[in-house]
């Protein structure tokens, strides 16, 4: 398997720290509004990998934190007259049904908290400090950056370069206008916690260090998450933890790239954002997975409705290809195989090798979908009702197991809404009447709305076009 690491600029072969076992953390949401596109991102690319890996026969430990401590919280609760902890709480909840509807197994998925860790952060810092690699000012301790020599490895600037152009507050208590907030002393009527340095709490940049170790130890195999936490978020990951623990904090990072709307990054700040939520009001969210895994996941995306209706009809393609091959496998007979049928389910193994193939290389999913299509195609041209149903179930079943590692077409089977399927039974009457005219109406007009119905000896069937 190989990984496209960040931190070398380029693919490794991927070898876990204990053998068929591997350990990922990857930045989860601040918990004050619902998610958007841009954060589904993440969360889907890096579950399909987890599934992969899981497919694969490895054990997976996998954490994705809430970060439910924070300005934008402390500030959204005071506008809703509101705590913070009942604002974190609620979003979390509202996460959680998001991330149920994009297939996200959040039960197989550890959700720590970053209230939850207060105690072991302020025993991190305080070593820190112990240390030498951080210093207290009225209440605020800062992690000095020019402790480390190969601070900006990740993001590959040199120190001068990231003082030059990042976005800086000026602080005259920083040593260094590059050193970083690891506990912020709490202002009048904010959040707090006891800590050595007076009420406050922990900087966004130290939750994610202090939780890695907990749950997964002070070196993990992959640390994952958006382009745009490169610098500074995973750059000060880096460096906090590396000098608190003494060795490499991940030994791979994999950053998925950013979603545009109109050419432009989706954000929050900017609002420019779809938010799941709203697109799930309208749209199977299924679709919204299927869309975000067609493009490889270091490809940046521009999202637009027009794009995203495109990917709802390859979406109903791959779920018409598994209707039909279940419509096979219900009138076939179990016979022994002919020839061309023997080589046909042969050929089944070349598919399945190139699906895993399409995986082990940094997790291209745009072709593994792919070879999806490919097997639709496949049963399109050599099933019909006269298949052997050995035939049909090895590649349904093979078409269903490489769904099953991308988490798409896990839905029942759909049901028509009343009014489609009244039309669908008043024009099988009708064609036994021989009104044929009122026949050929029905099924234009059902056409028209996206229904193409399929007649045969058999009866009449349906599918979405």
């Amino acid at each position: 398997m190989k990984l496209y690491n960040t931190l070398t600029r380029k693919k490794e072969e991927f070898v876990p720290i204990k053998e068929n076992e591997v350990s990922i953390y990857v930045c989860g949401p601040t918990v004050y509004n619902y998610i958007h596109v841009g954060n589904a991102r993440p969360m889907i690319v890096f579950d399909t990998m987890r599934r992969y890996f899981k497919y694969r026969g490895y054990k997976v430990n996998y954490v994705s934190n809430f970060t439910d401590i924070d300005d934008k919280l402390i500030i959204k609760a005071q506008e809703q007259d509101t705590t913070v902890k009942a604002l974190a709480d609620h979003y979390i909840d509202e996460y959680l049904i998001d991330s149920s509807n994009l297939n996200v197994k959040d039960d197989e998925i550890m959700h720590p908290k970053a209230t939850e860790t207060i105690e072991e952060m302020v025993e991190f810092i305080s070593e820190l400090e112990n240390d030498g690699y951080a210093y207290a000012v009225d209440g605020n301790v800062y992690f000095d950056v020019t402790r480390i020599e190969d601070y900006g490895k990740l993001s590959k600037k040199n120190i001068e370069d990231l003082v030059a152009g990042a976005r800086i507050v000026v602080n005259e208590d920083k040593k260094n206008p590059m050193d970083f907030l690891l506990w912020k002393a709490a202002k009048p009527g904010e959040p707090y916690w006891e800590s050595p340095w007076g009420h406050g709490r922990p900087g966004w940049h130290i939750e994610c260090s202090v939780m890695a170790k907990k749950h997964l130890g002070e070196t993990i195999d992959i640390h994952a998450g958006g382009d745009d936490l490169q610098f500074p978020h995973h750059e000060n990951e880096i460096a906090q933890s590396e000098c608190h623990n003494g060795k490499p904090f991940a030994n791979y990072w994999m950053h998925n790239a950013m979603i545009n709307a109109n050419n432009i990054k989706m954000s929050k700040s900017k609002k420019n954002f779809f938010t799941v939520r709203a697109i799930s009001e309208e749209f199977d969210l299924e679709i919204l997975r299927l869309y975000l895994l067609s493009s490889h996941y270091r490809k940046p995306i521009n999202f637009s409705r027009e794009i995203f209706l495109q990917s709802k009809s390859a979406y109903e393609r791959l779920v018409n290809g598994k209707k039909l091959m279940e419509e096979h496998l219900e009138k076939a007979e179990n016979r022994e195989l002919n020839d061309s049928e023997i080589k046909i389910k042969e050929s089944l193994s070349v598919y399945k090798d190139r699906f895993i193939s399409s995986l082990e290389d940094d997790f291209n999913t745009a072709e593994a979908i792919s070879i999806m299509f490919d097997l639709v195609k496949l049963s399109n041209i050599n099933f019909d009702k006269d298949t052997a149903a050995e035939l049909i179930k090895e590649t349904l079943g093979l078409y269903m197991e490489m769904a099953d590692v991308l988490a798409i077409l896990q839905r029942k089977d759909e049901v028509l809404e009343d009014e489609i399927q009244n039309l669908i039974e008043e024009r099988i009457s009708a064609r036994k009447n021989k009104n044929f005219a009122r026949a050929d109406e029905i099924r234009d007009s059902l056409k028209a709305r996206g229904i193409e119905l399929l007649d045969s000896r058999d009866g009449t069937t349906w599918r979405r076009i």
